[in-house]
């Protein structure tokens, strides 16, 4: 099953997360199908990129999103 999760990047105590379809099987940060997007929440203003027609693709597939992952996209609108 593909789910649509956060990866983390960044460095110690300053996060960056990428929003990504992986199979739900692989480990937090291992290999991707896709991006989608990103997450800065260490920003002056936390910035969420996702661009919705791949989100959208992923999701009339199957792919299951995050409980985080519903949460950024229903910001962003």
């Amino acid at each position: 099953m593909v789910a649509i999760r956060l990866r983390r990047g960044g460095a110690k105590k300053k996060p960056f997360y990428r929003i990504v379809a992986v199979d739900s099987r692989r480990k937090r940060d291992g290999k991707v199908l896709d991006i989608l997007g990103y997450y800065d929440p260490k920003s002056e203003e936390a910035i969420i990129k996702i661009d919705i027609e791949k989100y959208n693709a992923w999701i009339s597939k199957g792919a299951k999103a995050s409980e985080a992952v519903k949460s950024l996209v229903k910001k962003v609108g």
